[in-house]
């Protein structure tokens, strides 16, 4: 019986596919765990190639791109496996990783989702940008991880090789109840990209879930193979969805402050962008503010459904201060900051 499902969603991935999915199935293919490719309506060659090479993964094909929320919904409503496991498509395996991720979901049954260590691809001594050794958020809502503030990433010397509690769990590579995810319903569709990883995880703690990283477990990032780190697309998705999340889940009713001292530092990093001739990107932070106002009655939806099934939210994973004035004042490294 099938224990667990390894879900990679691919969209005109072919070269991605080729040079990572061989080590995937090696190293997680058995008789408990299969790999589920989900190709969200790609236009090249990626389906034809796995069924010709890997006839043996699950299949999975849209009929269009649904993007990253979308594809991950529709996959995991067509699975049945007591855990999934999201995969991204850049993601390289190097040796055993599934069984410490389902040792902590069977061990824990107050644990939602656990992530692995993530290290770089192209520098394996740093972490990785996307999720690192675990995901936390400040008391505006910016995220940040165990082993990178801001931009800057550490050095992985086994200094945060500890299992611990976190905030949330990167949606490069979460392990997840399968269940709970489809219960708790699944990705917001309306995010299409980014961020939707922190509004589940957050949603689960809510819940009176816990969410877990386990550093037994080591995958391998490329990161950005999608949209680039500097992406103006991206910046729109990021700020946009912050502020979505935030409306959507923060229990207490001064979320409306949180949301109005939240815009104003994103305001003054639109500036800087403008400062240093990034105009698109500026223009990403005032479309992003742009579109949240214009979805506020939506949101306000959203958030009374989520409080319907929330019994209470942990604070364990909060900064109770800005990440960024904390970096801007020389605390660079996770393990300087306090009130994490």
């Amino acid at each position: 019986m099938i224990k667990c499902s390894v879900i990679i969603l691919n969209w005109n991935g072919e070269k991605l596919l080729k040079e990572f999915l061989p080590n995937v199935i090696t190293h997680t293919v058995s008789d408990s765990c299969e790999v589920v490719v989900v190709d969200n309506g790609s236009s090249d060659d990626s389906v034809q190639w796995i069924r010709s090479n890997h006839p043996d993964v699950r299949l999975i094909c849209l009929d269009k791109n649904y993007g990253f929320t979308g594809g991950y919904n529709i996959a995991l409503s067509q699975i049945e496996s007591k855990y999934s496991i999201i995969l991204n498509s850049d993601i390289e395996i190097k040796g055993r990783w599934v069984d410490p991720l389902l040792e902590v979901l069977d061990s824990n049954p107050d644990v939602a989702a656990v992530m692995p260590k993530i290290l770089s691809q192209t520098r394996p001594e740093y972490f990785e940008y996307a999720g690192a050794c675990g995901g936390y958020i400040d008391k505006f809502g910016f995220p940040f991880c165990r082993g990178r503030i801001i931009s800057n990433t550490e050095k992985d010397c086994g200094q945060y090789d500890s299992q611990a509690e976190i905030f949330w769990a990167t949606g490069a590579a979460m392990a997840v109840i399968t269940d709970l995810f489809k219960i708790s319903g699944g990705f917001d569709e309306e995010y299409f990209a980014h961020m939707e990883e922190i509004d589940i995880c957050w949603r689960f703690k809510n819940m009176g879930y816990r969410i877990m990283v386990e550093p037994k477990s080591v995958v391998y990032h490329v990161g950005g193979a999608t949209l680039s780190y500097n992406s103006p697309r991206k910046l729109f998705l990021n700020y946009r969805n912050s502020l979505y999340t935030i409306h959507k889940n923060t229990l207490t009713n001064n979320y409306k402050k949180i949301i109005f001292c939240r815009m104003l530092i994103d305001g003054a990093l639109g500036l800087v962008y403008l400062l240093t001739l990034k105009p698109k990107s500026f223009m990403a932070v005032i479309d992003a503010h742009n579109e949240y106002r214009r979805n506020k009655k939506r949101l306000d939806e959203k958030r009374l459904a989520n409080l319907a099934i929330s019994i209470g939210q942990t604070s364990t994973g909060i900064y109770y201060k800005s990440i960024i004035i904390s970096y801007i004042f020389g605390k660079r490294i996770f393990s300087k900051l306090h009130n994490k």
